[in-house]
């Protein structure tokens, strides 16, 4: 094949690796590598340009460490539960099991046109009960050590999905799957009680390799606070409202009193006055079809209603008024906040509004009336999170179903552990009732079931898990997925089975994802590690030793792509124009993997031509005999360069170094001997897998695959350059000496701009003409001033 055709050599390849694949885990030998990118939702549109640029990412520094000799467990699945493939099953009437199937083959099928080398023994589905079956396992653990529990709350709700949603699911007061605006609703949830693991959550965050920003973002959701919790007595009542103040310093300065429009002191105490209640009322009424991040945005304008009642300040036993605002919510603290206005911005404007007073006093001394006001019993020191407990009931039919029972005379009962999986029913009708059940509530034969402890007739939860249930133990998955595969009826323990495996793979050594997960998926799958953890099940405090967060590749326009703006750029599409190879090697080398990076045409166009000039080299190296060496000190250091970039993520400088070698190797033809020629084959194979298998196989002969190969080793003498000492002299006086590599010696301007940089030249030429440059290459530069 004299004409590089990628078509011929894509399908040519793919048969081959499909038969022969280089990419299986390899067995346990001690020294292992865990390459993990966070897997896909596959939707029926199959791969995006996103999917195409990220999961590349990993896949190159998984070839590198297999070709180093590392055991490297580098797998992928689909995270395949959730309401988008409910919608469009409803939209289309094609059952969700149908159309999961047919998304993922689609995806499985350009994953592997992709090139990317994931072990496919390992394949993780979130929707086969095999797999959720250990999922409704770990919700069952975490009902048994109290972690598990059902309340009735006001959630936010969408309406168009017609389900609730977590804190973290509402971006901006909309839902985060569909942009409907949340409203809230009262409804009987399950939660699980991470706020126990908040501590631990933000503390041990210290143990791991993540960005900063990252670490900042996880503990500014956790939000802890130290302060005080300080009561202040109802006027004429034996009751008494708790408020959490990280301020009681503050505490002279109060004027007023806040309490959230959901506040059971209002329910408890029926002011007189029938104006007030019917404000009261109306007020609290308008306040809870709010979302909280709608009602405590800064910007919006405060609005309250007064109470009627007045509290006592415990310090200075003045009588201050009790108002109710929507600003303040009851998930927070204790849901009151005692207003001080002269210190805090939000408490001046609401003051201003409703005409209260401002007292202008001296701050306390923070310890000592910290001190006062616990040794009076007014108070008591209190750690207060902004982290709620995690929301994981939802009204929809395509999820996990939660393996709980609820019997009349036992009340909430796990399904028993050998009953497991509680299948999800396959039934036509599964639309959203908008009524706060889930569509599993009306098949009757389903719900209707015997207590597992007193055997009368009780009756299953009918909500679903989240879409987030699955991807928080996925990665344990991975470790030993491959030996359980559809062996559903095997009911040993895999979290004690395959110990041994956990063990070894653990850690992620690298954990690669995008930002929207911050404080959703990473902090969830942190949680449940270290539950997990605590009952004996997984090694490590942490999941995770690394994490890594891609950027966006945005259309070539500059903007998201998206169906209105017209400018998505499909991946098949450029991978038919150009091949796999072009589109790997050109998402790598548009920027910095974390960066946001518009797609420019004419870079692909450069990719596949530099792709065009390393198949034309191996040509003429193989129809030539000569072999002469002027590159090996140039190639030395492009394999110490290319290797510490793919260890590092520098995946576009690693290229560009490649680029440049093959110009210096073009003009300089048959400087490489077959030997060396095939190592920068080999630094190449992890970008470009088609072309390098290809070269590799054919013209130069080779029987076994380039991906099973040793990687290249550089000697460090041969990746020094040539440097030479450059007198600098002023009026011939010696002033400085520059070491420059040996190309530039010889270069005038070159070296004389590089000696008027350093301090000491700048000294003695601060103000001076220089009137004559003299040169000698390579030994001396004088400036005659």
């Amino acid at each position: 094949m004299k004409k590089y055709n990628f078509k011929e050599i894509e399908s040519k390849w793919l048969k081959i690796w499909e038969k022969r694949p280089c990419t299986r885990t390899s067995t346990v030998q001690g020294k292992k590598f865990y390459a993990l990118t966070e897997f896909p939702y596959p939707s029926g549109k199959g791969l995006h340009m996103g999917h195409a640029f990220t999961y590349p990412i990993l896949d190159i520094l998984a070839r590198k460490k297999r070709m180093e000799g590392y055991d490297v467990l580098h797998p992928i699945g689909w995270d395949a539960f959730g309401l988008p493939t409910e919608n469009y099953a409803l939209k289309t009437g094609t059952h969700p099991t149908t159309v999961t199937k047919r998304n993922t083959d689609r995806f499985r099928e350009q994953m592997k046109r992709l090139a990317l080398s994931y072990d496919w023994d390992r394949e993780v589905n979130t929707t086969d009960p095999v797999y959720y079956r250990w999922t409704q396992w770990i919700f069952i653990q975490l009902f048994k050590h109290g972690l598990a529990y059902k309340k009735k709350m006001p959630i936010n709700w969408c309406p168009s999905c017609k389900i609730g949603l977590a804190n973290e699911e509402v971006i901006n007061g909309k839902c985060e799957r569909c942009g409907a605006g949340v409203s809230r609703r009262e409804l009987d949830q399950w939660l699980l009680r991470i706020t126990d693991y908040a501590d631990r959550l933000a503390d041990e965050l210290d143990l791991v390799d993540y960005p900063d920003y990252v670490k900042a973002a996880q503990r500014n959701w956790i939000g802890r606070s130290e302060g005080v919790e300080i009561k202040f007595s109802i006027f004429n009542s034996q009751f008494s409202i708790p408020v959490f103040t990280t301020r009681p310093d503050t505490i002279h300065g109060a004027t007023f009193m806040v309490l959230a429009p959901e506040h059971p002191i209002i329910k408890k105490i029926r002011n007189p006055k029938f104006e007030i209640r019917n404000k009261l009322s109306a007020y609290v009424k308008q306040a809870k079809d709010k979302s909280d991040l709608d009602r405590q945005t800064e910007t919006k304008e405060k609005t309250g209603v007064f109470t009627g009642l007045y509290c006592i300040n415990p310090v200075n036993k003045e009588k201050i008024p009790v108002w109710v605002a929507d600003y303040v919510v009851m998930e927070y603290g204790t849901g009151a906040v005692m207003g001080v206005p002269f210190y805090d911005e939000r408490d001046m404007a609401f003051v201003k509004k409703y005409k209260l007073a401002v007292k202008k006093v001296p701050l306390e001394n923070m310890k000592e009336i910290t001190r006062k006001i616990i040794k009076n019993g007014w108070g008591s020191h209190k750690v207060n999170y902004h982290l709620r407990d995690w929301i994981f009931s939802r009204q929809h039919y395509w999820g996990e179903p939660i393996p709980m029972v609820n019997c009349p005379k036992c009340g909430w009962v796990p399904v028993p552990e050998k009953d497991l999986p509680v299948k999800l029913p396959k039934v036509e009708k599964y639309q959203p009732t908008g009524t706060g059940e889930s569509p599993l509530a009306a098949i009757r034969e389903w719900v209707e079931v015997s207590c597992p402890e007193c055997g009368q007739p009780a009756r299953r939860e009918t909500d679903t898990m989240p879409n987030w249930a699955g991807s928080s133990w996925y990665y344990l998955a991975y470790a030993f997925w491959d030996k359980l595969g559809a062996k559903s009826e095997d009911k040993k323990n895999v979290f004690i089975k395959y110990k041994k495996l956990l063990d070894y793979w653990l850690p992620v050594d690298i954990y690669l994802g995008g930002a929207e997960h911050t404080t959703l998926h990473l902090l969830y799958s942190r949680f449940w590690h270290k539950f997990l953890n605590d009952i004996g099940m997984v090694p490590g405090k942490e999941p995770y030793q690394a994490r890594r967060q891609h950027g966006v590749i945005l259309g070539e326009d500059g903007y998201r792509m998206s169906k209105s703006r017209g400018n998505i750029i499909n991946p098949e599409e450029v991978m038919e124009k150009y091949g796999a190879d072009v589109l790997r090697l050109y998402l790598l080398f548009m920027g910095p993997y974390d960066q946001t990076m518009p797609w420019n045409t004419k870079g692909v166009e450069g990719c596949a031509r530099f792709l065009k000039r390393v198949w034309n080299i191996y040509q003429k190296i193989y129809a030539s005999s000569q072999e002469r060496l002027r590159l090996t000190p140039q190639l030395h250091r492009l394999v110490k360069k290319v290797s510490e970039d793919i260890d590092s993520l520098k995946h576009n400088t690693a290229i560009a170094a490649m680029m440049e070698f093959i110009n210096s190797w073009s003009r300089q033809e048959n400087s490489l001997s077959l030997k060396e020629a095939a190592i920068f084959l080999k630094l190449l194979s992890p970008f470009a897998p088609y072309i390098t298998e290809e070269i590799w196989s054919g013209f130069l002969n080779k029987k076994t695959s380039i991906h099973q190969q040793k990687w290249p080793q550089y000697e460090p003498e041969l990746t020094k350059e040539n440097m030479v000492t450059i007198i600098v002299q002023i009026n011939g006086k010696l002033r400085e000496k520059l070491e420059v590599q040996s190309a530039k010696s010889k270069e005038k301007s070159e070296i004389e701009k590089l000696a008027k940089r350093t301090k000491k030249v700048q000294k003695y030429l601060k103000n001076k003409k220089v009137k004559k440059v003299i040169f000698l290459p390579s030994r001396l530069i004088n400036f005659v001033i």
